[in-house]
C-alpha cells in the first residue's frame, strides 16, 4: 500500500511530514545532533529570563519560581516515573512516596546530624532506591489494577507514617533545613548561578535543570541498552518475555529502584529549597499529576514526557486568574486528550503501534485501553 502526501487531506500531511522529519533525526550522526542539544539546554538556561516570564507567567507571578518549585521538579518527576510506566510499563500511583523519602531524608541527616546537602543527596537517592525494592521485591509479581492499589497503599503508608512519627515532628513536618551550600558568587548577567539562598530561585532551577539532563543521558543510555530492550519486552508481553528467557522480576525491580531514585532526587532539592517540608506536600494528587504528565505527553518518550510535564505544571498556573474553574477546565481537556489522542501529545512510534493493537503500552493493566482506530477494527471484527 502506498501512501502519499496528499491522503486524507492536511492533517494527514502534516503528520506525515513530522514522521519524516523523525526519520532523519533518527538516523542523522553526533555532528548533527549534538549541535541541536547544546542549543537546547542553552535556551533552557535562559528560560528564566523577565523577556520569557512576561508572557508564560502574567498577572504578577515569579516565573523563575514557578519554575523551580513546580515546572522542573515536575519534569525531573516525571522522567523517573517514565522509566516504571512508560518503559517497563508498571501503573505506579504511589510514585510520591519516593519523593518523600528524598525530601525526609535530607530534612533529617541535615537538621539533626549536620549533614551537608550533597551528602545527604547521595543518601536520599540511596534510601529512595532501597525504598523502590522494598516496595517492589513484594509486590511485582502482581500486575495490573492490582499492582496499581498496592503502590497507591505505599504512597499513603509513607505519608501517614510521616504524619504519625514523632521522629520528623508528625503534622508540623521539619523546618529550619539548610538551603545548598554556596558554590561561588561569581555573576553572569545578573545572575548568581550557584548562589544558593531564599530570595533567588533561579540557582535552584540550575541545579535541578542539571539533575534533570544527568537523568535524561542515564535513562537513554539505558533505554538503548539490554536492560532497557528487556524492559520493552515485559511492556508488550509479559509473558512472551518469561518464555524468552527475560528474568522479568529481575527487571521490574530495577526499573522500580531507578524511579524511586529519581524520584528521591527532586524530593532533596525541594526540601532544601522549600527549608521546610510537613506530610501535606507529598499529596496522592501529586503522584496522579505526574501520572497525567507521563500519559499525557506520550510514555516512553523522553521529549513526550517533558513536554507532558511542562504542561500540566505551567498551564494551571498560567490560568491562576480562574480560580476553582481552572482545575475543572484542567480536567476537561486531560479527558478530551485521552478520548482522540490516547498515545500523548508526543508519543514514541512504539507506543503508538502498541495503542492501536490494543495492548496500550503498559503491560496487562493497558490491555483494555485501545485508541479510537483499533475500537473501530474491533467493532467491525464484532459484525
Amino acid at each position: 500500500m502506498n501512501l502519499t502526501k496528499k491522503d486524507d487531506g492536511g492533517a494527514r500531511s502534516a503528520r506525515w511530514s513530522f514522521d519524516e522529519i523523525r526519520d532523519r533525526w533518527a538516523s542523522a550522526s553526533g555532528i548533527v545532533r549534538w549541535p541541536v542539544y547544546l542549543l537546547l539546554v542553552v535556551g533552557a538556561l535562559f528560560l528564566p529570563s523577565e523577556a520569557i516570564g512576561s508572557f508564560m507567567a502574567p498577572g504578577g507571578s515569579d516565573w523563575p519560581t514557578m519554575l523551580s518549585d513546580q515546572i522542573a521538579i515536575y519534569v525531573l518527576l516525571a522522567l523517573g516515573l517514565n522509566v516504571v510506566v512508560g518503559m517497563a510499563g508498571l501503573l505506579d500511583l504511589g510514585y510520591v512516596a519516593f519523593y518523600a523519602v528524598g525530601g525526609y531524608t535530607i530534612a533529617s541527616f541535615s537538621t539533626k546530624y549536620g549533614w551537608s546537602f550533597w551528602e545527604t543527596l547521595v543518601l536520599a537517592i540511596l534510601f529512595s532506591a532501597l525504598a523502590g525494592v522494598i516496595l517492589g521485591a513484594p509486590t511485582l509479581r502482581l500486575r495490573g489494577d492490582y499492582l496499581a492499589i498496592v503502590t497507591l497503599g505505599f504512597g499513603e503508608i509513607v505519608k501517614r507514617t510521616a504524619a504519625n512519627s514523632s521522629y520528623v515532628n508528625g503534622p508540623r513536618g521539619i523546618q529550619d533545613i539548610p538551603h545548598p551550600p554556596t558554590l561561588s558568587e561569581f555573576e553572569i548577567l545578573g545572575v548568581q548561578p550557584l548562589k544558593y539562598g531564599l530570595l533567588d530561585s533561579r540557582p535552584y532551577y540550575y541545579l535541578l535543570l542539571l539533575f534533570i539532563i544527568v537523568t535524561i543521558v542515564f535513562v537513554k543510555r539505558m533505554e538503548g541498552s539490554r536492560v532497557g530492550r528487556a524492559w520493552a519486552s515485559i511492556r508488550e508481553d509479559e509473558d512472551a518475555a518469561e518464555l524468552m528467557g527475560v528474568p522479568t522480576f529481575k527487571f521490574k525491580l530495577a526499573a522500580f529502584a531507578i524511579g524511586a531514585a529519581i524520584g528521591g532526587s527532586g524530593g532533596v532539592v525541594f526540601a532544601a529549597k522549600q527549608s521546610s517540608i510537613n506530610p501535606n506536600n507529598f499529596e496522592f494528587l501529586v503522584s496522579a499529576l505526574i501520572l497525567a504528565a507521563v500519559v499525557l505527553g506520550g510514555s516512553g518518550n523522553i521529549p513526550g514526557v517533558i513536554l507532558g510535564a511542562f504542561v500540566v505544571a505551567w498551564l494551571p498556573e498560567r490560568f491562576r486568574e480562574l480560580k476553582d474553574y481552572r482545575m475543572l477546565i484542567f480536567g476537561f481537556v486531560l479527558v478530551l486528550m485521552m478520548v482522540f489522542r490516547p498515545e500523548g501529545l508526543w508519543p514514541s512510534r512504539r507506543r503508538k503501534a502498541e495503542l492501536a493493537e490494543g495492548t496500550g503500552g503498559m503491560g496487562s493493566m493497558g490491555a483494555e485501553v485501545a485508541g479510537p482506530e483499533s475500537a473501530g477494527t474491533s467493532a467491525e471484527v464484532g459484525k
